[in-house]
């Protein structure tokens, strides 16, 4: 059952001239309905989904060096190109989410870019398959531009925190399960048959979400007239505290591409030596990203973000550090603690851009997830540079200087006054 409250009054924006009429009762989805349950399983499968298609290239790059005659910062491209596109696209579909719904543009999403990786599975040559890595990361960004947004329409805002730590869970799941399925099939078939089962993979996930995730109840269609988005636009810009969570974006996530970008071809040389497979088996570390986000995200809807978030970034700057010690188990532990950390302070940010955009989410959700593809796509090329110039050390350095950067950001949030009526 879904149950009728009140909403918080700073999250009806004022209607425009033609919904002035529409009723603004908002109905939630409360926490241990089969509503909820329905939810954050279909946000599961979508973010599942997403970053298995983005990420299932990540341990294919040493060997893409190999069989494509490019170098580190080159092969990168095949992640960077589908990511910056992501980007791209972020700051249209959410804005045509605000006009057309939710749901529609997130099922079309999941749809095209599952059969865009069926399709570039059959690419023959380099440059056709970052094509087709351009059009999965257009793709995507009709789901990772409208998930976070739904979740803040449609769930009870005391569980935003639990949902958001779920959908995010499915990302590590994702991510995990691209990387590790990928990561192993490689060292015994073709990269092309690789791609071809994640493709299939994700094609049932889009059947599943499709089926199962409920229709907007609290959607309220936007204006696509460009003054609408301008002033949309302009209104996150002027808050005190979405410009510093879309730098946090994209911050934190640049330090976390660029770790697994780089790592496989560490491990892979000396002194480690380690097959492929084994840097495939690595990608369990985002297991505890899995337990993070939504513990994590949990933790913080009790607490409080802004005393959750600064601490994440310290777990990742630990894990870092540990990832510097030449030993194969302390390398490990760094990469599980840093993934421990990561996805924890990604579930603590998405879910406060919902809390503190009191219009237009969709377009504070694009604007957030433009920066953290954002920096994916610049950064983890940039740490190629890194990479080549000085070795793990160099990217030790690189890192280093994002998460300084995303410390003092978190401890900037920390000090600003909340809005009325919502706990930071």
């Amino acid at each position: 059952m879904k149950t009728a409250v009140a909403p918080l009054a700073h999250e009806i924006p004022p209607p425009a001239d033609d919904d002035a009429l529409v009723e603004l009762q908002e109905i939630y989805i409360e926490k241990g309905t089969p509503a909820f349950m329905r939810t954050v399983l279909a946000l599961f499968c979508g973010g599942f989904a997403t970053f298995a298609l983005l990420y299932c290239v990540q341990p294919m790059m040493p060997l893409l060096s190999h069989e494509y005659g490019i170098n580190a910062a080159q092969s990168s491209l095949i992640l960077s190109v589908a990511t910056g596109m992501l980007a791209f696209g972020l700051l249209i579909t959410g804005p045509i989410s605000d006009r057309i719904g939710r749901k529609p543009v997130m099922v079309a999403a999941l749809f095209a870019a599952a059969l865009c990786t069926i399709a570039s599975s059959m690419m023959p040559s380099w440059h056709g398959v970052l094509i087709m890595r351009a059009l999965i990361g257009l793709s995507l960004s009709g789901l990772a531009a409208v998930a976070m947004t739904y979740l803040s329409e449609e769930i009870h805002p005391q569980h935003i925190g639990l949902a958001m730590g779920l959908y995010i869970g499915g990302n590590a799941i994702g991510g995990m399960s691209g990387r590790l399925i990928t990561g192993v099939l490689i060292d015994f078939v073709s990269w092309h048959t690789a791609m071809l089962v994640i493709g299939g993979l994700a094609l049932v996930a889009a059947a599943v979400f499709w089926k199962i995730l409920p229709e907007s109840r609290n959607f309220r269609a936007r204006s696509l007239h460009p003054r609408s988005l301008l002033d949309g636009f302009t209104m996150h810009f002027r808050d005190a505290g979405l410009p510093l969570l879309f730098l946090e974006a994209f911050v934190l996530m640049g330090a976390f591409v660029t770790l697994f970008n780089y790592i496989g071809y560490r491990l892979l040389a000396a002194p480690y030596n380690l097959d492929q497979v084994f840097v495939g088996l690595l990608s369990v570390v985002y297991l505890s990203g899995i337990y993070s986000s939504a513990k994590i995200g949990s933790l913080a809807d009790k607490l409080g973000r802004r005393k959750v978030l600064w601490a994440t970034i310290a777990l990742m700057f630990a894990g870092l550090a540990l990832t510097m010690f030449t030993s194969l188990l302390l390398v490990i532990v760094g990469m599980l603690v840093f993934t421990f950390g990561f996805f924890a302070a990604h579930s603590v940010a998405s879910s406060w851009i919902g809390r503190r955009a009191l219009t237009a989410k969709g377009q504070a959700s694009s604007l957030y997830l433009f920066s953290y593809y954002a920096g994916s796509s610049i950064a983890g090329t940039a740490g190629g540079v890194f990479w080549h110039l000085g070795g793990w050390n160099g990217i030790g350095l690189f890192i280093g200087a994002l998460l300084l950067i995303a410390l003092l950001v978190a401890l900037k949030l920390a000090k600003l006054p909340p809005l009325q009526g919502v706990k930071a």
